[in-house]
Parts: C-alpha cells; structure tokens; sequence
C-alpha cells in the first residue's frame, strides 16, 4: 500500500489540527491576561517597584497598599448596606 492517505482522512486530520491551535491560542490570551493582571497586583502589593534595601519604605508601603484595598472592601461594604 502507498503512503498516500484518504482524502476524508487528510481533511480529518487539518481540522484537528486547526481546533488544537484553535484552542491553544484562545487559552494562551485568555491563560495569560488573567495571569499577568494577576502578578501586577501581587507585585503591587508587595511594593516589588520599591527599593528592597530600604526596608522601611517597602513594609511602609506595603502596609499602605493592603489599608487601602481593605478601607476599599470596607467602603463597598458600606455603601451596599446602606443603599440597597
């Protein structure tokens, strides 16, 4: 037998392959968006733009960063109880 293939299974097999790109590239935008949004704010609030040998303006800044996500929280909170 040669090793030319059917038709049907040559069609067959590009299709497969397309989805598998397919779904690799839409996982890859979508895998990777969340993830960096993910490690901006992780790096955000670990003060990962301060100076690491100044200790002081790193856990400063740190400790500011988490009062503000926490005031945040606490103000929708708040506002969700009081208005609706």
């Amino acid at each position: 037998m040669s090793g030319k293939k059917h038709p049907k299974e040559e069609q067959r097999e590009e299709a497969l392959k397309a989805l598998d790109r397919v779904q690799a590239e839409s996982e890859t935008i979508v895998g990777s968006t969340f993830v960096r949004m993910a490690d901006r704010a992780k790096d955000h609030l670990n003060a990962a733009d301060k100076d690491e040998n100044d200790q002081i303006e790193v856990w400063g800044t740190r400790i500011g960063r988490v009062a503000g996500v926490i005031f945040a929280i606490g103000l929708v909170i708040y506002l969700f109880v009081t208005y609706l």
